[in-house]
């Protein structure tokens, strides 16, 4: 990971801007996921570039999202877009993106167009995202397309570009990634109703605010009365009430709705499992730990 955190560095410094430098350094690292996927498949010098590229990538599409969810904090820290404005957080993305994509062109064989395919989709899902949220979403499909486009794409194709890179399946690892990214996504979208501010680095129950009918959310639609229903559809883009977060909280452990999206994850992962060597030990930790994890 070290040399991926180099190559990020080195990526930065030969844009050749203070300014961009300065900024980049207040983005708040996260959990480096793709790139401890891709390191893991492709232990190389080629893979931590790619790693590095992929980085930038999701760091660029973080600073967007920011902007279109108007959030003001990002892992528990001001977001860039809070701190500096909507217009330099989004011209710093573009920066990012372009910078990526200029590293990736360098790249063998079919990964500039697997990464950069798995962009229009992260594009896609991001649009769908903000059509999603104009009403209460009950529709199970629906949510599953926009989070794989949004979040698991660019996993999954991390994990398909470092397989050609390690000599290894590419359509195996391919569906691992994509599991992997769409259960990442559900167990999320879990901790964000189970788990409190100071865990998530973001106010809890914020998805519901913000708009985003989660998978959670809508197996509590799915199980709950007419008038119960109506209620949820009320909470829908407000600011919840101690009483009503209360209440909420009731309703899902009374449905068994947290426990239904779990093991819907816990499938995802299951099916991701089948489709590697037994010898991949620390993938399948990987993806036990992501299911099981608590923040």
């Amino acid at each position: 990971m070290r040399e991926v955190t180099t190559l990020l560095e080195r990526f930065i410094k030969e844009i050749g801007d203070p300014y961009v430098a300065e900024l980049f350094g207040k983005i708040p690292q996260g959990k480096m996921l793709r790139s401890k996927l891709i390191l893991q498949i492709a232990p190389t010098q080629e893979g931590a570039f790619l790693a590095a590229v992929v980085e930038m990538i999701h760091a660029a599409s973080l600073l967007h999202d920011d902007v279109i969810d108007e959030a003001d904090k990002r892992r528990g820290v001001a977001s860039i877009n809070a701190i500096y404005g909507d217009k330099t957080a989004i011209m710093l993305g573009d920066i990012l993106y372009s910078k990526a994509f200029f590293e990736l062109s360098s790249m063998p064989g079919p990964i500039p167009q697997i990464i950069s395919d798995a962009v229009t989709k992260l594009s896609l899902g991001e649009l769908l995202d903000v059509e999603l949220s104009k009403s209460f979403n009950t529709d199970v499909d629906a949510y599953m397309e926009m989070i794989d486009k949004k979040t698991a794409a660019l996993i999954e194709a991390s994990a398909h570009a470092a397989a050609h890179l390690a000599g290894l399946d590419p359509k195996r690892y391919a569906l691992y990634g994509k599991n992997l990214g769409l259960a990442f996504q559900i167990v999320d979208d879990i901790l964000d109703i189970t788990q409190d501010e100071a865990t998530l680095g973001k106010p809890a129950m914020n998805d519901l605010k913000e708009g985003k009918t989660t998978l959670p959310f809508i197996y509590l639609y799915e199980a709950l009365g007419l008038e119960d229903r109506k209620r949820l559809m009320g909470l829908f883009k407000k600011e919840l009430t101690s009483q009503e977060r209360a209440w909420l909280m009731d309703r899902f452990e009374k449905s068994g709705a947290l426990q239904r999206a779990r093991e819907h994850a816990r499938a995802l992962g299951e099916e991701a499992l089948a489709q590697l060597q037994s010898q991949d030990s620390k993938l399948r930790a990987i993806m036990t730990s992501l299911i099981d994890r608590t923040y």
